[in-house]
């Protein structure tokens, strides 16, 4: 059965035998903003080198879990590691480990892709020597070289995102978190983004976590998936387990999808009290008008 409890995603998160070395391990983490709980004793494990989907709907506790990997948030209760260290004690060990490409835009419409690319590579403390190099190599990692010197305000929409994708690669990150990579583009540059993410991946063996509202993105290119709802991971396992799972579970003779899979677990009524309300919306519809 594909669903999981809390107890064996910990295991997990702790080095069962075959689970794979942990790059990413939460173990109850706990955030809230206010009254509102937003993750809730978190119990999760990312292994090294796999493509790990977290799924759920809006206010799951998603982001806020991410945020928390990332250092953009603290750690108040419970414990996250990557690769090891704590990241509520050694964020900036942790960080020189990452890159990320969050849900908003992060390139800047007025300067060039170089330039994009070059500023993150400064952010992230790219030695001086080699950020020329650096940067011209992650550019031509998403097939960008040629449009380099360009505005970024003048790319498309699966260019703009290439272009983040580019300044999350520019520090060779060991990690590569993605919240909604693909949001608000069309289906040839959704896979044209991914190709190139996949590419990366299989040059450097680094290691993907990514949230998606796409079940077929999850479906197609995840190896692992985690359905979180209302701050918790509800279900683990490869998008075929789960689908597997669901159908012995209702003796269906059609294996279902991994859309059925999301509604089972999530339910299909909408929850009044959870994260991602009205400034989160209007946030994710510009950044999808901003790329579309």
């Amino acid at each position: 059965m594909a669903a999981t409890s809390g107890a064996s995603a910990e295991a997990a998160a702790d080095g069962t035998p075959g689970a794979g070395r942990a790059a990413v391990s939460c173990s109850r983490l706990d955030y809230a903003f206010g009254d509102t709980r937003a993750v809730d004793g978190l119990d999760l494990a990312v292994h090294e080198g796999e493509v790990f989907g977290l799924l759920g709907p809006n206010g799951a506790g998603k982001t806020t879990a991410i945020r928390c990997i990332t250092t953009l948030l603290p750690v108040p209760t419970g414990m996250v590691r990557v690769f090891g260290h704590d990241a509520a004690k050694e964020r900036m060990a942790v960080r020189r480990l990452l890159g990320y490409v969050p849900q908003q835009l992060s390139a800047d419409s007025g300067l060039t892709g170089r330039e994009n690319v070059a500023l993150f590579a400064r952010v992230f403390d790219v030695p001086r020597r080699e950020r020329a190099a650096r940067v011209a190599q992650a550019l031509s990692a998403v097939g960008l070289a040629d449009a380099a010197d360009r505005l970024a305000g003048t790319y498309s929409g699966g260019m703009v995102r290439r272009l983040e994708l580019a300044q999350a690669l520019v520090s060779a990150p060991r990690l590569l978190i993605l919240d909604e990579p693909t949001i608000g583009l069309d289906p040839i540059a959704r896979t044209d983004v991914w190709d190139h993410i996949n590419a990366v991946r299989a040059a450097t063996g680094m290691t993907v976590l990514v949230t998606t509202h796409y079940m077929d993105e999850a479906d197609q290119y995840c190896d692992r998936v985690g359905l979180m709802h209302r701050g918790r991971v509800r279900a683990l396992g490869t998008p075929d387990e789960l689908r597997r799972g669901l159908a012995e579970r209702r003796g269906a003779d059609a294996l279902p999808t991994l859309e059925d899979v999301f509604r089972d677990v999530a339910g299909s009524s909408l929850d009044d009290n959870s994260k991602g309300g009205f400034r989160d919306v209007r946030s994710t519809r510009r950044t999808a008008r901003r790329v579309g």
